[in-house]
């Protein structure tokens, strides 16, 4: 009997048909995931981020636009942006997951007095100055390993431990500078240094607050800069994400520099992996009822 059913079924009239399916789609589609939809197609579909009057020095001014045409409060809040879903804006090669600093500093967390260094003392040491800078010290670039591969400045390595800690380690055997002996004080002239550290307890919540509850959705531009569509993707939990750490799809992308008190620690995975996660785009839209 039911054989016979599905038989009627795939033979109804294309128009039935059609109309069924997308009755079926909007089941399955949660009213949420709809009001994000609605809210993308009236306020931001077809149009340029007008960034008129906000701070032109800010880089995320388009991203200040596009929070307040879906309704999203400018905040750092660890939570999802907006009805439990993640939103990201538009980028051209990697999307950020979140600037979550280190739960452990060497310059931060460090008791001992022998060894105790200041957080600009740590970027001059670890860190390499930026000609085009005017020397300014950073810790970011050639300076961070990835779990692949040790930094090529510093020689410092990332790993995993067996209790789901990111750790970046330091060894001034493995430290390729020639002029290591002045720029790394004896004191800091070890072996398997840590100097971060992201535990899975501090990592853990920062990701499941932000992705774990209804998924995410990210807002894109065509190339004239025009919003043209919006994807959205799964829920994630955190022991896929930390595998993908461990098989470099996902890697930490620093920003530290001298003169910000800002860490600027940036997770990071290129968009050719958040693209694959796209289970929904529209349009088309939902017609409305």
């Amino acid at each position: 009997m039911e054989f016979h059913r599905l038989i009627l079924f795939l033979y109804l009239p294309s128009p039935i048909f059609l109309s069924l399916i997308t009755n079926l789609e909007k089941i399955m589609v949660n009213e949420r995931e709809l009001e994000i939809v609605r809210r993308f197609q009236r306020n931001v579909y077809g149009r340029e981020p007008n960034t008129s009057g906000l701070n032109q020095n800010h880089d995320g001014r388009s991203g200040h636009w596009l929070e307040t045409q879906m309704g999203v409060s400018h905040n750092a809040n660890n939570e999802a942006d907006l009805l439990g879903y993640e939103m990201k804006n538009h980028t051209r090669i990697k999307t950020t997951f979140g600037d979550w600093s280190a739960d452990y500093y060497i310059f931060k967390n460090n008791r001992n007095r022998e060894s105790e260094l200041s957080r600009n003392e740590f970027i001059r040491i670890f860190g390499k100055p930026n000609d085009q800078k005017g020397g300014r010290y950073s810790w970011s670039g050639e300076p961070i390993p990835t779990i692949q591969r040790p930094s090529s400045w510093n020689g410092s390595k990332m790993l995993i431990d067996e209790h789901d800690t990111i750790k970046i380690v330091y060894s001034y055997s493995r430290d390729p500078r020639l002029n290591k002996e002045q720029a790394v004080p004896i004191c800091l002239q070890q072996e398997n240094l840590i100097l971060a550290s992201w535990s899975r307890a501090w990592l853990e919540p920062k990701l499941t607050n932000k992705f774990g509850q209804n998924g995410w959705f990210k807002c894109l531009q065509d190339n004239n800069g025009i919003y043209c569509k919006i994807v959205f993707g799964e829920p994630m939990n955190f022991d896929n994400w930390l595998n993908l750490v461990r098989s470099g799809v996902i890697f930490f992308d620093s920003g530290m520099y001298v003169g910000n008190s800002r860490n600027y620690s940036l997770w990071r995975a290129n968009n050719s992996y958040w693209d694959s996660l796209v289970v929904r785009e529209y349009p088309p839209f939902p017609q409305e009822d």
